[in-house]
């Protein structure tokens, strides 16, 4: 989902509204949480009403716990805080929260009724995309332009404009197929075979092999760490400290990062021989330690089913590196060719052991590669392609 640094009227208005009946209800003093002061809204909405209703929502919430969302499995989104467990301002902030999440959820019954533009809902396992002011007052007004009407799919391709009436035949300026954005974008197979994909997808592997990389020259830090006896007092419990992020990573300091960019790459012949390439290998010859990354850079509605095709795909190979006594593991990353990743991603960085503003910073890199790709090939949609073009 794509958040913009814009609000509505009225769900400021209930989440205010809101807060006011918590001010008064969980007051420190007495006096005011015993006054029973009513916070008027009109006939239409409730405050009151609405934050017990809230907070039914969230004790219905922590009984229930985590489920999985449409096909995405379990796991794939983080599990939320225990609502009992919080106190004070954090449960304050849930409540509202939940009654924010509660307009949200009406809003997006909307747009789950339009087919075309209302296809965003449907993106089952992207991430959500927040867009700040500072990002907006920093980007090119076409740039801002090409992603909010990307996302609700009302750019103008030949499809949208005989749908306009504007054109008179819908099809693709370079195949006779219908020339929708999706068509333009991720599924044509003239540009597949002029290599515009391919360019796109190895714009954003550079981008997530750069982060590897600096990743990677930092020597595995995570083996290293020094670690202080905690003393306590008499009477005192000890404090929680601060785990350190461990991964793959810094379990060894000899990785070795292949990326199949410019020259084609192979795989280790003294591993397992096959011709398969994958897009990122990454070898710890001391721990026999092997990963496979493959990006694909699909439609956003087909990044479970990329996720899938990618896991079958690279089974066999994961299999023979593990019978020859390598700890092999595959994972397959996807970032939407409009600039939402999925969550994949946000997993596999996690797991190689980066976390933090390095992992948002990463994200953000590969979303900002994918967007500016996409945003050339549509300019260039009608134009023939070739090394010139593409620089």
């Amino acid at each position: 989902m794509l958040r913009l640094p814009l609000k509505s009227l009225e769900e400021e208005f209930k989440v205010t509204r809101a807060r006011e009946v918590l001010m008064y209800r969980d007051s420190n003093d007495p006096k005011v949480a015993q006054a029973g002061v009513l916070v008027r809204t009109g006939r239409k909405w409730n405050a009151q009403a609405a934050v017990l209703d809230a907070q039914a929502r969230l004790r219905h919430k922590e009984l229930v716990g985590v489920v999985a969302r449409g096909r995405a499995g379990l796991g794939m989104f983080p599990a939320p805080s225990r609502y009992r467990q919080c106190k004070g301002k954090e449960k304050r902030s849930q409540i509202c929260e939940e009654v924010r999440a509660d307009v949200e959820e009406k809003r997006m019954s909307r747009a789950a009724g339009m087919g075309q533009q209302g296809a965003w809902t449907r993106w089952e396992q992207a991430m959500d995309r927040k867009v700040t002011w500072m990002e907006l007052w920093q980007s090119e007004p076409h740039r801002i332009t090409f992603l909010i009407r990307a996302v609700y799919d009302v750019l103008p391709s030949p499809a949208n404009l005989c749908m306009w009436g504007k054109a008179d035949t819908p099809t693709c300026h370079l195949c006779p197929a219908r020339g929708t954005l999706e068509h333009i974008l991720s599924s044509c197979p003239t540009a597949l075979g002029q290599g515009r994909y391919t360019w796109r997808h190895n714009q954003v592997l550079k981008s997530i092999a750069d982060t590897i990389s600096k990743e990677i020259s930092k020597g595995g830090r995570g083996s290293n760490i020094t670690r202080s006896i905690a003393f306590v007092r008499a009477g005192e419990q000890p404090k929680a400290g601060r785990k350190a992020p461990a991964g793959i990573l810094a379990s060894a300091k000899d990785w070795k990062l292949s990326v199949d960019l410019e020259k084609q790459l192979k795989f280790p012949q003294h591993i397992v021989r096959t011709t398969m390439r994958p897009d990122i290998i990454l070898v710890s010859e001391s721990t026999k330690n092997i990963i496979i990354m493959e990006l694909t850079v699909p439609w956003e509605d087909r990044l479970g089913e990329a996720h899938e095709r990618k896991m079958t795909k690279y089974e066999h190979l994961v299999a023979d590196c593990r019978a020859q006594g390598w700890k092999a593991r595959c994972m397959p990353i996807e970032v939407g060719c409009r600039g939402f990743v999925g969550c994949s991603l946000h997993k596999a960085f996690t797991a190689l052991g980066i976390a933090g503003t390095t992992r948002s910073r990463a994200i953000k890199n590969a979303t900002d590669a994918a967007e500016k790709a996409s945003r050339w090939l549509w300019i260039r949609r009608g134009a023939p392609w070739g090394q010139a073009s593409a620089t």
